[in-house]
């Protein structure tokens, strides 16, 4: 499954997106090489991952904002935290759409993509919680206990 799929939570329901400020502490997050629509490159902080979700906005984007309930157009990269790559739509050379806000993505993709502007390149650190939670995605390489890294290109919202 890809990351950007719904998390599901007991009994098989989609989890509702929540939403909330984003505390963000920079130092503690990966550093990220390269520019708006070109493949990242995530370095890792010695530390281990930061707790709860954290959003910084790398570069931003001056078209429309994302609001909930809207198709969202990005690329994206999305590797566990201080480990392998596990998706990106870079090396595809397509992007993806898919609804936002609105439980159709993790959560961790709801509440920290809805409100960016087109143009924006966006850092995500999505704890389990906010992910896939203790399930992971085995087959994708993403245990239950996996902060996931997402850099986020948003190019569009329908």
């Amino acid at each position: 499954m890809p990351p950007w799929h719904a998390s599901v939570g007991p009994g098989g329901r989609s989890q509702p997106p929540t939403r909330g400020v984003l505390v963000t502490d920079q130092s503690a997050l990966p550093s990220i090489s390269g520019s708006f629509g070109d493949k990242p490159t995530v370095t890792f902080p010695g530390s281990g991952a930061p707790e709860g979700l954290q959003v910084v906005v790398l570069s931003e984007g001056d078209g429309p904002a994302v609001t909930s309930g809207r198709n969202i157009v990005v690329h994206y990269l999305g590797q566990t935290w201080d480990g392998e790559v596990f998706d990106n739509s870079y090396d595809r050379g397509d992007t993806i759409a898919f609804p936002i806000g609105v439980g159709a993505v993790i959560g961790g993709w709801d509440k920290g993509l809805v409100g960016q502007s087109v143009g924006s390149r966006v850092l995500l650190s999505v704890p389990p919680e906010h992910g896939y939670g203790q399930r992971g995605v085995p087959q994708a390489g993403i245990g239950g206990t996996d902060t996931l890294v997402f850099v986020v290109d948003v190019v569009d919202v329908q």
